[in-house]
């Protein structure tokens, strides 16, 4: 004897394969938009071209350019600072890119632990 499913059940397990490839997709295009980002150079000016940074989308820092008037042996504290702004921005760029690039792949919604 063959137990049915009432109607309303009968299709669950075509909308479960579905949902399923859709998760799949979803994964697929994380793991390509993760791939990209590591690949992809920031570059963020700071001091008003004082000095550049270039970093890597997994937040590896390439290069340091600074001016020379930017150095001065009497002001180490403006350059320490400069550093740190360059440094911090940088990394918010980095932050927000990926933030946008991912909320296009998973329509907004979050997913704890991704980024």
């Amino acid at each position: 004897m063959k137990s049915r499913l009432p109607k309303e059940y009968q299709n669950s397990n075509a909308s479960m394969n579905q949902m399923v490839k859709k998760a799949q997709k979803m994964q697929d295009e994380i793991e390509r938009v993760q791939a990209e980002l590591e690949e992809k150079e920031f570059t963020k000016q700071v001091g008003g071209g004082a000095m550049e940074l270039v970093m890597t989308g997994d937040k590896k820092l390439k290069s340091v350019t600074l001016k020379p008037e930017v150095v001065d042996k009497d002001d180490i504290e403006m350059l320490q600072d400069l550093i740190i702004s360059g440094v911090n921005e940088i990394l918010q760029d980095i932050e927000d890119y990926s933030t946008s690039e991912m909320e296009k792949v998973t329509g907004g919604v979050t997913i704890p632990g991704l980024l």
